[in-house]
Formats: C-alpha cells, structure tokens, sequence
C-alpha cells in the first residue's frame, strides 16, 4: 500500500475520533447541566478575559503571548461549600516562531513569525467555596483545535494535534454577580503533530471577569 494512503487513513482515523470525542464531550456538558436543574444552586452566566501562554519547546520563542477567551458557564452548587462549573470557552493562543528553528520544521513553520491557534475549551472544575467572598477552583479542561488556518499558511495547522488536555487551578472572587478570576493552566499533552523528538506543552495564565445571572 502507498505511503501516501497509510498517511490519509491514519489522518482520517484520527479526525474520527476527534468527532466522537466532541459529542461525547457534548452529551456530557448537556448532562451536567441538567444535573444542575436539581442542585442547591444553579446559576449560569458569561465570561470575558485574557491568556497569557507560552509553549515549551526550541522552536518557539521563549516568554508569554496575549490572547483571550470569552464563552459561558454554569455554577451547580451541591452544598453551601462545594460544587462543579463546567464551561465553554471560545479561546486563542498565540505564539512566536524562534529566531532559527530545525530543519524538519521548516516546511510548516519556516515562513512564519507568529500563529494563531484557536480552540474549544471545556473546563470542568470543582468548586470549593471557604467563605462567600471566596472560590478555590480545580479541575480538567479538554481543548478541541478548532481553527488552525488563521495563520499565513495552512501548512502550519499540521503541526499542532488537534486535541489539548491541561489542568486547571485558580480561585475566584465572588462580589454579587460579578466573579474575577486568576486560573493557571498545565498542559498535559504534547501537542507537536510532527516528530516525537521535541514535545510541545502549553502553560498558561488566565485573568477574567464573569456575570452570572
């Protein structure tokens, strides 16, 4: 069999999953949420804030970019002091090409100075709320690559799997409706699509403003 059709099945097989993997992640939040209409408290309510990432690894330059997020959340409180929110966030990285970079990444990245990755984020984290000025959060978050074409070149979307895990810990200022929020992210995965040689994991801080309603 050509090589070339290893590659194609390999790549289909693996976009695949990646589409069962969403609905899966769907029917779950669906699920949570409607748990929530049960629950002590049930609120929901809209997001808005910055990224501050950086991506390890010698063929980005070190230090953080700026992007942002924005989407929704829901608060489902099962106890006066514990709870989960799950969310889904709308969310852009940026990152800066390194001043020289390998040969066998030339042909993605090798015409670029900056990317443009932007994904579908689900946190899902536990709440645990101390006093009612006060939320400590923790938990997973998935992220579905879901545009890597808004960079100069098609080309470099492959280099970056499409799917991103990372741990999420953070806490929450709670003032009536409005929450302001710090959250540090770890990336789990090695999101380099293109050698085993190099891994690539993103960290990342969060800053933002939330209503609820």
């Amino acid at each position: 069999m050509p090589q070339y059709r290893i590659t194609f099945m390999l790549r289909n097989h693996f976009i695949n999953k990646i589409d069962r993997m969403k609905k899966i992640i769907l029917i779950l939040f669906v699920g949570i949420l409607t748990t929530g209409v049960n629950a002590q408290g049930f609120k929901i309510g809209v997001k808005l804030g910055s990224n501050i990432t950086d991506i390890t690894g010698l063929q980005f330059k070190d230090g953080f970019n700026y992007s942002y997020h924005a989407g929704v959340f829901s608060e489902i409180m099962f106890s006066k002091y514990l709870g989960i929110q799950p969310e889904a966030l709308w969310s852009q990285t940026n990152l800066t090409r390194a001043t020289t970079i390998s040969s066998l990444y030339q042909p993605s990245l090798g015409s670029l100075n900056s990317i443009e990755l932007t994904y579908l984020s689900i946190p899902v984290l536990l709440n645990i709320r101390p006093t009612k000025l006060i939320t400590l959060q923790a938990g997973p978050q998935f992220g579905i690559l879901v545009d890597k074409t808004q960079t100069a070149t098609a080309n470099a979307g492959n280099a970056f799997k499409n799917g991103d895990l990372s741990m999420v810990g953070g806490v929450q200022l709670n003032m009536f409706k409005l929450k302001f929020y710090g959250r540090y992210l770890a990336g789990l995965s090695n999101i380099n699509d293109l050698s085993d040689q190099e891994k690539w994991k993103s960290k990342s801080y969060q800053l933002g403003v939330s209503l609820s309603f």
